[in-house]
């Protein structure tokens, strides 16, 4: 089944820059479009949800580790500078991939359900071959943050790879 056209970037915009002040920055967030080619991170890490129901698809996040440190910092309103354990880290950036796919699904007309969120060192394996519906090359305080929806046909709720648990990732 092909994509609604409710899922698009300006849509995909919307959803980043509300869960950004409602979870990370508050009402000043400084999230805002990247200018130009994004650089590949040194040290990725990867956050995503999959939506499955009429429209199967999957919203990922990938960004620097320290990036993604400094995320959780600020949703737990920690100091800069203080140290981020790996479970605080993972479930910080989980839940901001969970609360975009969430609300990315509440677009959708048939709406449908989420699964758990994962995070890894990189984007599960075939993320890239699937069809994208959006990607949002994004700056956070300077630094890329890359959102990507990408379509998965024929993932729907009954098929046994609708709720992958990709090797080397953690699940929340």
């Amino acid at each position: 089944m092909s994509a609604p056209a409710v899922i698009g970037a300006d849509q995909v915009m919307a959803v980043a820059h509300d869960v950004f002040v409602a979870m990370v920055d508050g009402e000043e967030t400084t999230l805002a479009p990247w200018d130009g080619d994004v650089p590949a991170p040194a040290e990725p890490l990867a956050a995503w949800v999959d939506v499955h129901g009429p429209w199967s698809g999957r919203a990922v996040l990938v960004t620097e580790q320290e990036t993604a440190r400094d995320l959780a910092r600020a949703m737990l309103r920690l100091d800069p500078g203080t140290p981020v354990d790996h479970e605080d880290l993972v479930d910080a950036f989980g839940e901001i991939a969970n609360v975009v796919g969430g609300n990315l699904k509440s677009l959708l007309p048939d709406g449908g359900t989420l699964g758990l969120p994962q995070v890894a060192g990189a984007p599960p394996a075939g993320s890239a071959d699937a069809p994208s519906e959006a990607e949002l090359r994004l700056s956070w305080r300077g630094r890329p943050l890359v959102v990507v929806v990408h379509a998965r046909p024929g993932a729907g709720p009954q098929d046994p790879t609708a709720t992958p648990h990709p090797e080397g990732s953690t699940p929340r």
